[in-house]
């Protein structure tokens, strides 16, 4: 990282970002371009293991991407506030960032759950929740492994 200035180091960190954060913006490989996709999220930290959980249709765009290849990269953001200057190049745009990539997988039957309270975890204060069997089979749910993630921040205030 070349500002090392803004470099956010420890995970405990890194996770406080991502606990503030409402999308995840995924992108996966699609022939000559890259495809990027917001979506909502939960994730777990277990061990030394980071995973952010995702649900989507039964089919589509994300599930034939992932097939082909389940690498992507992810990106997510948040504490926007802009500073402004007296000249435009004093402005500047206050932030907190966490960006890395990993492998997907598809999350079975029976971690579906786990996975989809994750997700709820992360937009909602609650700490259980019901889920009704025919929801839970109507949706395919993801789950993506992190293998690298960096946290970057500028913060003036």
């Amino acid at each position: 990282m070349r500002r090392k200035d803004r470099e956010i180091t420890t995970m405990e960190d890194i996770l406080n970002i991502v606990k503030k954060c409402d999308v995840i913006r995924l992108a996966l490989f699609d022939k000559e371009y890259p495809y990027i996709v917001p979506l909502n999220f939960g994730y777990s930290y277990e061990g030394s293991d980071l995973y952010f959980y995702f649900h989507c249709a039964k089919e589509g765009k994300k599930l034939d991407l992932i097939a082909a290849n389940p690498k992507a990269g992810f990106e997510l953001d948040c504490s926007h506030k802009l500073i402004t200057g007296e000249v435009a190049c004093n402005y500047t745009m206050e932030y907190e960032s966490a960006c890395g990539y990993g492998t997907i997988e598809l999350v079975d039957k029976a971690q579906k759950v786990h996975a989809l309270t994750q997700m709820m975890k992360q937009y909602s204060t609650d700490s259980s929740f019901t889920f009704h069997e025919k929801h839970v089979e109507a949706v395919t749910v993801f789950k993506l492994k992190v293998e690298q993630i960096t946290g970057k921040a500028l913060k003036k205030s």
